[in-house]
């Protein structure tokens, strides 16, 4: 929810859809009636299917693989970090204790991946 207010905030709002858990996410990315997320905002400690799995799986499917997921989670762990890139998390970056910190990394992470890089085009059959 701090995600979303921070983008609102400075009105950068995109679609936004939230998944409480690693099930649920990944059961809302493979469903075909949904768009495909631009980008992947993902905390390793969820419930069900923690984000080090769900990760994992992402990657290695092929229909989700290029989605840029970014990693944003209280862990500074140097295993942590290690592991997500190892499992080709495309950014890590660790939540910041104060709130208006916190507010500019989300708001900094939604204007690099969202307007200053470059992506790569659609698959043919995906919706953008």
């Amino acid at each position: 929810m701090l995600i979303e207010e921070a983008l609102t905030e400075h009105g950068m709002a995109r679609g936004i859809q939230r998944a409480d858990d690693g099930v649920a996410a990944l059961e809302y990315l493979r469903d075909p009636h949904t768009d495909r997320p631009d980008l992947i905002v993902l905390d390793l400690n969820m419930p069900r299917m923690n984000g080090r799995e769900l990760l994992n799986v992402l990657k290695k499917d092929t229909a989700l693989s290029s989605i840029p997921i970014v990693v944003l989670t209280t862990s500074a762990a140097p295993d942590d970090v290690e592991d997500a890139y190892r499992q080709h998390a495309n950014a890590y970056v660790t939540k910041p204790v104060n709130l208006d910190e916190f507010m500019q990394t989300v708001q900094s992470i939604d204007s690099f991946f969202l307007d200053t890089a470059t992506t790569l085009p659609p698959h043919p059959g995906d919706e953008a």
